[in-house]
């Protein structure tokens, strides 16, 4: 029997689907065979009592086709008019599919800085469970036209791992063009193996073999229309499983298999899910907000947070990284740079730098002001 049983109960399912599954290849047109089927899925999921998001990539690949564009424009301007051509036209297509089965759908279009802040947050939060409690299908995408830089996803696969911790989601379907994982590149290497399933403590070795072949799963970035490849979906597992939801990554071209894998069946690359452990504000620190500088921490500071769940003292830092502000999020690194955790800074970078080493009844004397005992208050701090 697979390492994750079936799935009887109704459960709350993110299924994100990549351009390289809904696009022509070549033309960047959408294949409506395939929204058809993928429709017919999510509809059977709904009539089964499951609560379903829809995350859909595609907006800027649609564009293009609309307005005869050869290629992903580059200028991020020009990419953010054609998404604006192009999400208008998806959410059509998707709401005239789903029409046809008396589906209502909801388009939300989400950027990072809707995740940042914390009300924005819990607002997002509030409007994903009454969709669902509606009986609704939210199709999620970036919202490209108004996305800069320093705020945005920087691909579907991210967006949707997200959106999964953020909903407290039992599963996220990876939707893409190749039928799972392997160990090589099954068109270079008829000797390449299948990955059937992943643990969570196997993320990090299997993400670093990913990088150093961008092999694994026959193809590892994307298609001239897409953003993503293999090495994104591994990140995106990671998120996931660490926000204690199972994960899978399965053909775009077989929709039906959601249902199947839900059963038990052996589809795809299955990623076990950590136990749901971390609340709402934590999952929040963890991957909604942005990390603006690092922490680097000898091993005793290690052991303490780790092993023992406590705050972040001065005398454990042993370096600072990036320029940032008090109530900021930085990353919390080992001496090997790997990041353990992520936490809400009571200090500055320049404050910290002054501090590090020392001992939290000199902060004082050494700011010249009564601050804060700890750098990163235990209840502000998550292991990653």
């Amino acid at each position: 029997m697979h390492p994750i049983s079936s799935q009887r109960s109704p459960q709350t399912i993110v299924i994100k689907i990549g351009t390289s599954s809904l696009s022509h290849p070549v033309s960047g047109d959408l294949q409506l065979a395939t929204i058809a089927k993928l429709v017919e899925s999510v509809v059977y999921l709904r009539r089964q009592g499951h609560r379903v998001v829809l995350v859909s990539s595609g907006a800027v690949g649609v564009g293009c086709s609309r307005l005869g564009l050869k290629q992903r424009p580059r200028k991020i301007s020009r990419k953010q008019a054609v998404a604006a051509v192009g999400q208008g036209r998806l959410i059509g297509i998707y709401d005239d599919f789903f029409s046809n089965f008396q589906q209502p759908v909801a388009q939300v279009l989400l950027t990072r800085g809707n995740l940042i802040q914390r009300q924005h947050y819990m607002n997002v939060h509030a409007t994903f469970q009454e969709l669902l409690e509606m009986g609704i299908v939210p199709i999620v995408n970036e919202n490209d036209t108004v996305a800069v830089d320093e705020l945005k996803f920087g691909d579907n696969d991210t967006l949707s791992a997200l959106v999964a911790s953020l909903i407290e989601a039992d599963w996220l379907f990876l939707l893409t063009d190749v039928d799972r994982l392997y160990t090589d590149d099954p068109r270079q290497n008829p000797e390449a193996q299948p990955i059937e399933f992943v643990e969570h403590s196997q993320l990090s070795e299997l993400r670093q073999a990913i990088g150093e072949k961008q092999a694994i799963g026959a193809q590892g970035g994307g298609t001239q229309w897409g953003t993503g490849g293999m090495t994104t979906k591994l990140d995106a597992a990671r998120i996931a499983s660490a926000a204690g939801v199972k994960t899978a990554i399965t053909r775009g071209a077989f929709p039906d298999r959601i249902a199947a894998i839900l059963q038990g069946e052996n589809f795809g690359t299955q990623f076990a899910a950590q136990p749901k452990t971390v609340n709402a504000r934590k999952r929040w620190i963890a991957y909604g907000m942005v990390t603006l500088g690092k922490l680097w921490l000898d091993d005793g500071a290690v052991n303490a947070l780790i092993l023992q769940g406590r705050s972040l003292l001065p005398a454990g830092i042993t370096a600072v990284e990036g320029k940032f502000e008090a109530n900021d999020c930085v990353s919390l690194c080992d001496r090997q740079g790997q990041e353990i955790a992520r936490g809400i800074t009571n200090y500055s970078s320049g404050d910290i730098e002054r501090i590090l080493g020392s001992q939290s009844e000199d902060i004082p004397r050494l700011l010249g002001f009564d601050g804060e005992e700890t750098v990163i208050h235990r209840d502000n701090l998550v292991s990653i």
